[in-house]
């Protein structure tokens, strides 16, 4: 018999790569479905009579959960745990899988099936990463897939290499003497990303810092909206509902312990807090948004630093909110709407190309540019396997375009906060010192002043990244607190 839980994690695995789909979607669709099914079989439970629910539980009781083999439809949350923690497990680990089946197969891997080579990923996995799954499991279950998904030259395959893997062929990759490999290997990191950082300056230590932060599960932050209620009275209803928070390291955030399926939470529905990263909120707080002034979110969606402006402005202004697509500005609006926030106007708009209308007319402007995204890579692994070296080339002629065009928005005085959610310098010192060379009314705000006097961040954490000799940067490389990022200021001193 097939297990079933195994069976969705390969099933997410095998679209992932045929569609290049992300993880997080397909997790979550496969989750909520999942969820929905069981309140339906929960209903359903209610209607039935005394005896069906004794011959129900008699039949629970008496299944066989060991080593999480779960040959029934019905998954707790347990099996949802598990089917999290394998596909993430393995999106984040792919290429360090891949090398050690490349270790025992002598087929090459564009050669097997996409089903054979993801059950061989998903059983190394468990049998290299999980300490608390026998291997014995593993292998049985890997073969039982290949049996239903292979055929019997694939299922000898999956079963003779899956019965050679120890957890020794991990450690081995420790014993590279090339560097780089080693710490691609070792981290799972495409060597193109290493090499890409070792070429821009950045080093051996600071490179392995990053990689090591890259297989880090991330924390859950939220940020407290202080229109509807404060971080006291907040943490008081998620410890109702048994959840345990600390604060973070910014005045308005909160860290989670152990938390999922927070939508779901009516804390959430009712716009008491926004899931976010402390260092993606450090953006918005840098720019000090005041009352009743008119700020732009050029690039908005779904909508969590537009709407932390909102709430920094106390709800009290005017923010218009652009993005590419429709689709995409309605996930603003329905945050907005969900956080009790009236001063967002959402617009379909194209960032990069000049429009005459928004000529000097906004007191201030947040650029989150479109970026390769290499500072969230623990938060999405995916990332690693979708995005290649070429990518650079084409992503900073558009963050140029959109820093060129939307410095004309701004009024004299005003000021722009250009930020990433990327390591690379190309994608960052690069692009602000290309626009200062062909605009000299603008110069940056050094950001050493602004977190040690203005901001509250705990410990001084964020001010370690500020480069204060160069113009005051802010470069953030993930750590095990936060994303990395990058974020600076600039200010247009042209005067009226």
């Amino acid at each position: 018999m097939v297990d079933n839980v195994r069976e969705l994690v390969l099933k997410i695995l095998y679209k992932m790569d045929k569609d290049n789909s992300y993880s997080n979607l397909l997790l979550n669709e496969t989750i909520n479905k999942i969820r929905k099914e069981e309140n339906k079989k929960q209903t359903n439970k209610k209607e039935v009579n005394k005896n069906n629910e004794s011959k129900n539980s008699e039949n629970k009781d008496n299944e066989n959960n060991n080593n999480r083999v779960n040959t029934k439809n019905n998954l707790d949350s347990r099996d949802i745990a598990f089917i999290s923690e394998i596909v993430y497990g393995v999106t984040t680990w792919k290429l360090t899988l891949d090398e050690i089946i490349k270790k025992y197969s002598k087929i090459k891997l564009n050669k097997l099936s996409l089903w054979i080579l993801n059950i061989l990923r998903l059983s190394i996995y468990q049998i290299v990463f999980l300490d608390k799954i026998p291997k014995s499991a593993a292998v049985n279950e890997g073969v039982n897939l290949a049996k239903k998904y292979g055929n019997k030259g694939s299922i000898g395959f999956t079963n003779a290499v899956l019965r050679k893997i120890t957890k020794k062929d991990y450690e081995d990759f420790y014993l590279i003497k090339d560097e780089n490999k080693k710490l691609s290997f070792c981290y799972s990191i495409p060597l193109w990303i290493i090499e890409e950082l070792k070429n821009e300056g950045f080093s051996y230590n600071k490179i392995e810092d990053f990689c090591k932060a890259s297989i880090l599960r991330p924390k859950v932050s939220i940020r407290v909206n202080n229109l509807k209620t404060n971080k006291k009275d907040l943490k008081t209803i998620l410890e109702k509902e048994k959840i345990k928070s600390e604060d973070g390291i910014l005045e308005d955030f909160l860290i989670l312990d152990r938390v999922s399926n927070l939508e779901n939470l009516e804390a959430f529905k009712n716009g008491l807090f926004t899931v976010q990263d402390e260092v993606a909120g450090l953006s918005a707080l840098v720019l000090e948004p005041k009352q009743n002034e008119i700020v732009l979110d050029a690039c908005s969606s779904p909508g969590g630093k537009t709407t932390y402006l909102a709430e920094k402005m106390k709800n009290k202004g005017k923010i218009f909110a652009f993005d590419v697509y429709e689709h995409r500005t309605k996930l603003v609006d329905e945050n907005c709407k969900r956080l009790g926030i009236n001063i967002v106007k959402t617009k379909v708009n194209d960032a990069s190309c000049y429009n005459e209308e928004y000529k000097n007319k906004f007191d201030k402007i947040l650029l989150d540019v479109p970026c390769l995204g290499i500072g969230v890579l623990k938060r999405k692994p995916d990332i690693k396997w979708q995005k290649k070296k070429e990518d650079i080339e084409e992503i900073s002629k558009l963050q140029l375009d959109i820093l060129d065009t939307c410095s004309k928005y701004l009024k004299p005085g005003g000021e722009i906060v250009y930020s990433t959610c990327s390591v690379f310098r190309k994608e960052n010192r690069d692009i602000v010192e290309k626009f200062l060379e062909k605009n000299s009314n603008f110069r940056l705000d050094n950001l050493y002043d602004i977190l040690n006097e203005k901001i509250y961040n705990k410990d001084k954490f964020f001010i370690q990244f500020v480069d204060k000799e160069n113009n005051g940067y802010l470069e953030v490389l993930q750590n095990e607190k936060t994303d990395g990022f990058f974020i600076c200021k600039l200010r247009n001193i042209k005067e009226n």
